[in-house]
């Protein structure tokens, strides 16, 4: 069986600043701002969350298709897909649109700052839920009408849907967050993320875990947490080989969650399987130039966790 991964697929030009943000950026002329960083390193990737997530299954061994919608210029990303081995079945060109992009600007303290256009994304409430056997679900950020109307679809087609809004989220408020959880098998958020949702919605970890079968939030460098059945699991961060590019570390622990859904593991595996996809990605640039491989992650496994990666009950 293969994952169906919904959300963004997007073009990123990342852009590196060899200096810090906050000493160009006034707190007191904020509301007059107007500055302009030079940045001599650039470079365009392949990217969008549906996008790195599917990379980052290709690497574990388990199938991937997307459902989004893309551009007129989304050739050369379609053959990046094809040749790792990522369905792109029920990926729709929406003719004189862009594919999505994003043009980021990190400075040397890991500080972003994100412009992004849509584009074609803007059309992906239109898709249909393929025709398929798909042993799970992953609504990521995308449109509103997308992320609802592919929430909506999942549940009543008795497929197990897990919700990750990301970037997505300010879109909804507490009862329309309330309606998606309650749909959802999984909800995977950040810790900024987290607070954001357990506001407008009056939830905490504990009533979101009433509706679902575990609220899993990420920390960056400081692992992550499963808040599940009245218990709480603590995944450490695993040590990079180095520090060199954060974005794409929160979809890379994605795809750990997902194959664990497919290949047996458990929650806690499946998030020490993410923190070691999160720690290889880190130390590369861009979100699917690491080529870890499932033997890798074995070994990294056993290492780092004194067992083996084994499958037990999903």
């Amino acid at each position: 069986m293969s994952v169906l991964i919904s959300g963004s697929v997007a073009f990123d030009t990342v852009m590196v600043f060899p200096g810090q943000f906050k000493d160009h950026i006034l707190p007191d002329r904020v509301h007059m701002l107007s500055v302009s960083f030079l940045v001599p390193q650039m470079r365009r990737n392949f990217g969008g969350v549906a996008g790195n997530i599917a990379y980052n299954l290709s690497l574990l061994g388990v199938k991937a298709e997307i459902l989004a919608t893309v551009g007129d210029d989304f050739a050369p990303y379609a053959e990046w897909l094809k040749q790792h081995q990522i369905s792109i079945a029920s990926i729709k060109t929406i003719k004189g649109t862009y594919t999505a992009q994003a043009f980021i600007t990190t400075d040397q303290s890991d500080n972003q700052i994100t412009a992004f256009h849509p584009g074609a994304m803007e059309h992906s409430g239109e898709l249909s839920l393929p025709a398929g056997t798909y042993r799970t679900g992953l609504v990521g950020p995308d449109s509103k009408a997308a992320m609802e109307n592919r929430m909506h679809a999942l549940h009543q087609a008795g497929i197990e849907a897990i919700f990750d809004p990301g970037q997505g989220l300010p879109m909804f408020n507490g009862d329309e967050l309330k309606a998606l959880i309650s749909k959802a098998s999984l909800v995977i958020v950040n810790d900024y993320e987290a607070q954001l949702v357990e506001e407008r919605t009056g939830y905490t970890p504990a009533d979101i875990t009433q509706h679902c079968e575990a609220y899993i939030v990420t920390k960056g460098g400081e692992g992550s947490v499963i808040y599940s059945k009245g218990q709480q699991h603590i995944i450490p961060v695993i040590p990079a080989a180095a520090v060199v590019d954060p974005t794409g570390c929160g979809d890379a622990f994605r795809s750990g969650i997902l194959a664990g859904r497919v290949l047996g593991w458990n929650l806690v595996q499946s998030a020490r399987v993410g923190s070691i996809m999160g720690s290889e990605k880190i130390a590369h640039s861009g979100t699917q130039n690491h080529t870890l491989k499932m033997s890798d992650v074995a070994a990294r496994y056993q290492r780092f966790f004194n067992e083996p990666l084994t499958a037990l009950s999903v």
